[in-house]
């Protein structure tokens, strides 16, 4: 089983519905980036899954070298429109490419993958495969976050999303303990120009990983040191992170 990439249905709804949650990680995360050494003097970014570019756009805005690799050439479309100004000027880049096997010519100060990206790796040996070419191309500080298994759980139920522009969403959520794999499929019927709608269908999961063996697997990489944190305070290290429904990870050199 490989990553996940989403379709054009998805990516369009996630664009208009599902990016606030990168807007607002992403100044903590550039604000805790900037108080490191390497923050000081290194302004450049790699969004590892930068889905339609959001977080990538903030960062840009405070003058840093992005480059965003996604699956989703959909998304990435997004990504780039988001971003056109950047990418135009040679400021920006957004790259087709899968999370376990990307190869860069570039390396990085900090490395991003937020909105439990890395949950979609179907298991431990995809993503040590994630984590070993994000160390090859990593200068300095790895953050990203995970659903924990406690935070999976709660994915059970169903909910309808009728929001803005007129399109709907139907979104079904079930959390399979023995397979300890959340799963969520998506429904959508967006207006189109004539007066129809059009309608998507996605699936996609999240994978629950044990946060100890995340650690174990950051340090054997080659990181020095790894901790659990919150997001509005990714300094202070938490002790219990399978307590918390999703938890950030700061790895750095």
């Amino acid at each position: 089983m490989e990553m996940q990439a989403y379709g054009s249905g998805f990516a369009k709804a996630y664009n208009s519905r599902w990016s606030d949650f990168a807007r607002e990680v992403a100044p903590h995360i550039r604000h805790f980036y900037e108080t490191t050494a390497i923050g000081q003097l290194e302004r450049t970014l790699l969004d590892l899954c930068c889905g339609t570019g959001q977080l990538a756009v903030h960062f840009l805005e405070q003058g840093y070298r992005v480059v965003g690799i996604d699956l989703s050439q959909p998304m990435l479309h997004f990504a780039q429109d988001n971003a056109r100004e950047y990418v135009s000027t040679g400021r920006a880049a957004f790259i087709q490419a899968d999370a376990t096997s990307f190869r860069l010519n570039e390396s990085f100060g900090l490395v991003v993958s937020t909105f439990d990206a890395l949950n979609h790796l179907p298991d431990e040996q995809a993503l040590m495969k994630c984590f070993q070419r994000v160390f090859n191309v990593c200068k300095g500080i790895f953050v990203f976050d995970l659903n924990t298994r406690r935070g999976l759980e709660g994915w059970n139920g169903i909910s309808i999303d009728d929001g803005d522009e007129g399109t709907l969403l139907i979104i079904r959520g079930i959390y399979d303990r023995e397979g300890d794999r959340a799963w969520t499929r998506i429904t959508g019927f967006s207006p189109t120009p004539d007066g129809l709608f059009e309608r998507f269908d996605q699936t996609s999961f999240n994978t629950a990983f044990e946060m100890k063996r995340v650690r174990e697997m950051l340090l054997e990489t080659g990181w020095r040191r790894v901790h659990f944190a919150r997001i509005g305070e990714l300094n202070v290290p938490i002790d219990d992170p399978e307590y918390e429904r999703r938890v950030f990870v700061v790895a750095s050199k």
